[in-house]
């Protein structure tokens, strides 16, 4: 394929034939993608939260667009990053459906289609993953491109005049945490906000301060990367897209499909083009990113991309977007039987309401529950902590019973929030007649999405998110500490 600059060469010769004056060829942008480890919504001082400090982020935001109501396609590390790189819905993938799984090299991923068209690609700490890529077809080339030990010697080695596309990842704020380094750091712990489905208490408060001192060092890795562009120059034609693949990793969180589990930061900013700060308030979507990226870029977005490009937002011009779809499949094989399945679910969200179809309602939400056999241990899709713990030790007292019960009981086939009445999504309105109307339109709206992009779970197709198979272990202790 040729490059990108043959293309911008040839773009400039029909500007000299089309007009007499001298046209001046604008820059290609360049592209960094920041993406931490389990960091969610609404952790980042300018979402209101006082106490994390994100100093990076929050400037972003005041020079650029932030996005209030964004969304992953999967509350899970392997199909919300398989998902970014697709552009498309994660249902759409087969085995980049589920965690510790594989990415067949088919696929198109805009970080490959950017370096066809001349940019120079790379990578930092977690790109695509956890999971096996050379299953999917994969050899020494990675979706996101060559990994390197930092931003610096990605920077340092390509060609000065050669536009980049750099996925800088982190591996914060996964745990596990190192116990008290929350508070240690400096953090109020007794000013932070504890969710309403946790009890509150210093084990909880503590535990959420660790995570919180991890969302501030990967806010200080993306600071040290943006300041490498300033020196070079290259800050201000530089598209930086900072968010996180997923809610934190906490019971009813990350593997869940209520907003603290699929609703993160985001921001964008690009100093040639933006000129003036914006709050986005129309829903969006990672899968969102890629078409963006591509069509910013001038590179050709691939039809099976179903994602919509943000350009218009980046161009001061107006769009229309007032819900968004997401789901899941397999997490861990946490499961009875049987022994590969998973915990599949849709959700629909507007700005009014969150609807979810659970279509086994007999499996458990987080895995099978105390007392079963099973390799992977209790609630396997719900990562190890304290507060995890303490749910788990405390389930019999009555005051601590109800917060278990949200994070790891069994739940119907449908669930329906009432987001202002409702924002921690604990009351669940499927049920009643007054909301019979308001649900069957949503169902109905969300069967239209998954219908139109071949959900295989709505379609014709099998359905073989419960046989692939599970590429990695299970690592972590029960109290998720190092």
């Amino acid at each position: 394929m040729p490059s990108l600059r043959y293309f911008s060469y040839l773009l400039f010769l029909l500007g000299l034939f089309s007009c007499e004056k001298e046209v001046e060829l604008e820059t290609p942008p360049n592209i960094l993608f920041c993406i931490a480890d389990d960091w969610g919504w609404p952790h980042a001082g300018v979402y209101g939260d006082s106490v994390v400090q994100t100093p990076t982020f929050d400037r972003l935001a005041h020079e650029g667009l932030l996005f209030e109501q964004a969304y992953i396609s999967s509350p899970s590390c392997t199909p919300s990053r398989s998902a970014v790189l697709t552009g498309q819905h994660f249902w759409r993938l087969e085995q980049a459906a589920n965690l510790w799984s594989t990415l067949d090299r088919e696929i198109p991923v805009y970080p490959l289609l950017m370096k066809e068209a001349g940019y120079a690609i790379g990578s930092w700490r977690k790109s695509w993953g956890p999971g096996d890529l050379s299953a999917g077809g994969y050899d020494t080339l990675r979706p996101a491109g060559k990994k390197y030990e930092e931003f610096g010697a990605f920077l340092a080695e390509k060609p000065a005049d050669q536009p980049f596309c750099f996925w800088l990842g982190a591996s914060d704020p996964h745990r596990p945490y190192e116990a008290g380094s929350g508070a240690a750091a400096g953090i109020d712990v007794d000013k932070l906000t504890v969710p309403g489905f946790y009890p509150d208490n210093d084990t909880i408060r503590n535990d959420i301060a660790d995570y919180y001192y991890e969302v501030n060092r990967f806010d200080r890795d993306v600071g040290l990367a943006i300041a490498m562009l300033d020196s070079l120059g290259e800050l201000e034609n530089t598209i930086i897209v900072v968010t996180g693949d997923h809610g934190m990793p906490f019971p009813r969180c990350k593997a869940n499909l209520y907003d603290w589990g699929t609703r993160v930061p985001l921001v964008l900013r690009w100093g040639a083009k933006i000129r003036e700060p914006q709050r986005i308030e129309e829903f969006v979507s990672l899968i969102d990113l890629a078409p963006t990226f591509l069509e910013l870029a001038g590179v050709p977005v691939p039809e099976e991309m179903t994602g919509t490009s943000l350009a218009p937002f980046v161009r001061g011009e107006a769009m229309e977007s007032n819900f968004v779809t997401m789901g899941r499949e397999r997490h861990t094989p946490a499961q009875q039987s049987p022994s590969m399945a998973g915990y599949p679910a849709r959700a629909i969200r507007t700005e009014d309401y969150l609807y979810i179809r659970n279509l086994f309602p007999e499996r458990w939400p987080a895995g099978v529950p105390i007392g079963a056999t099973h390799p992977f241990g209790t609630f396997a899709d719900s990562d190890n902590g304290p507060t995890k713990t303490f749910l788990l030790e405390n389930r019999d007292d009555p005051a601590v019973r109800p917060y278990y019960d949200w994070c790891f009981a069994q739940r119907p086939a449908e669930e329906l929030y009432a987001i202002g009445d409702d924002p921690y999504q604990l009351n669940n309105l499927s049920d009643q007649r007054a909301y019979r109307d308001i649900k069957e339109q949503l169902s109905t709206r969300l069967d239209s999405v998954l219908i139109a992009t071949e959900d295989p779970r709505m379609t014709d197709s099998l359905a073989l998110f419960d046989t692939y198979p599970y590429r990695g272990s299970y690592p972590l202790n029960l109290d998720g500490v190092k």
